[in-house]
């Protein structure tokens, strides 16, 4: 019976010096696992840190070297920052652009620099402001709000020696276009615009401005590009905003040519994007016009019910929620407005020949200012 009790305690002995020997040799897997974890994650925030500390320095800080840049006006942040790293004055355009807004600094000047790999940032920002020598453009390109890309080409067609279908095809061509996807990784996701439905990827991406030009036959490749950065710089100041409303660029972008193309010079842009908000959280389909025409490829002054039978993406009396991209190009007050929407419950609009816009919030009382300004036309 003793011997009985004491190989009992002899095997439960064993089995808790099994255990503890099990539990070191646990604990030491946990802890190379945690150690293995800890020097990665280290080890990245310590690559990233070097890699920006690298990239704020001077590219040669021994060099004597001066380079003329020139910085054409009308160039943003963004502009600025590639064009100094194409030329050797910086390592990285996106750690300046970064800098730069991190210090919010601002009153760049366009110009011709002399400018050194020597200098730090704060020395290239403060000789930026000075506007040393102001040159007159050979030529401008103005590109009016609300204008679409075939449109926009047609306006670059004017003023060089390109014509309009070798503008179009640069447009939409996939190679060129992946080439500005990592230029403008903020701007550009290939996910929205090179999807399958989008009928034009840089529709919407060509910000109306006007475009002054220095040399007399600039690459095509510079004049499109000139126009994306001026893109990406506008909506760098609406990041903030942007991001309360969980919109990405491409549906901001949407949103603000759909208010572009309905506003007229009387509307109140902030009411038609409110009708947009409205039928979005309803669930209801857009029904804007403007979507139609640009599915057929037509410009028309009036919608008529045939055309609202085309079938594609962009019909928004087929389709509910936003089309697959923008439809034309927003100016700032279309933006401002697909941001900060007033406050109504509106769900219908329509606009008068004459330009004005009226409001309603039922669908009986849309059809009475329907028979009133519109049938009676």
């Amino acid at each position: 019976m003793n011997e009985n009790k004491k190989s009992k305690r002899e095997i439960l002995l064993s089995k808790l010096i099994e255990r503890k020997e099990e539990a070191k040799v646990i604990r030491k897997i946990v802890g190379f696992i945690v150690l293995a974890l800890f020097i990665i994650i280290g080890g990245t925030a310590v690559g990233g840190y070097l890699y920006i500390k690298s990239a704020l320095k001077p590219v040669d800080e021994d060099s004597n070297k001066s380079v003329n840049v020139e910085i054409p006006i009308g160039s943003g942040v963004t502009s600025i920052g590639n064009i100094l790293e194409e030329n050797g004055i910086i390592k990285n355009a996106h750690v300046f652009k970064y800098y730069v807004k991190f210090n919010n600094e601002s009153g760049f000047q366009a110009g011709n620099y002399d400018l050194t790999p020597a200098m730090t940032l704060d020395e290239l920002i403060n000789s930026l402001k000075t506007g040393k020598v102001m040159m007159e453009a050979e030529f401008t390109i103005t590109v009016p709000e609300g204008y679409q890309l075939e449109q926009i080409a047609e306006k670059i067609a004017g003023k060089t020696p390109y014509k309009t279908e070798e503008i179009v095809k640069k447009l939409d061509d996939r190679s060129f276009i992946e080439g500005l996807i990592g230029k403008y990784p903020d701007l550009l996701k290939e996910e929205d615009i090179l999807h399958d439905k989008v009928k034009h990827p840089l529709e919407g991406y060509l910000y109306p401005s006007t475009y002054p030009f220095y040399e007399e036959e600039p690459s095509l490749e510079t004049i499109i590009e000139k126009m994306i950065s001026q893109t990406q710089d506008v909506l760098t100041q609406y990041e903030a905003s942007r991001a309360d409303r969980e919109f990405s660029v491409h549906q901001l972008l949407t949103l603000s040519s759909l208010v572009e193309e309905e506003a007229t010079e009387k509307a109140d842009r902030g009411k038609i994007a409110s009708v947009f908000y409205n039928r979005l959280e309803k669930e209801m389909p857009l029904q804007t016009d403007p979507t139609v025409l640009y599915a057929l490829g037509e410009h028309k002054s009036r919608t008529l019910y045939e055309d609202l039978e085309v079938d594609s993406p962009y019909n928004t009396y087929q389709n509910q929620g936003l089309p697959p991209g923008p439809i034309a190009n927003a100016g700032l007050t279309s933006i401002e407005a697909a941001l900060q929407p007033d406050a109504t419950e509106y769900l219908y609009f329509l606009a008068s020949q004459e330009g004005t816009v009226y409001y309603s919030e039922t669908l009986d009382e849309h059809n009475e200012k329907k028979a009133e300004y519109i049938t009676s036309e």
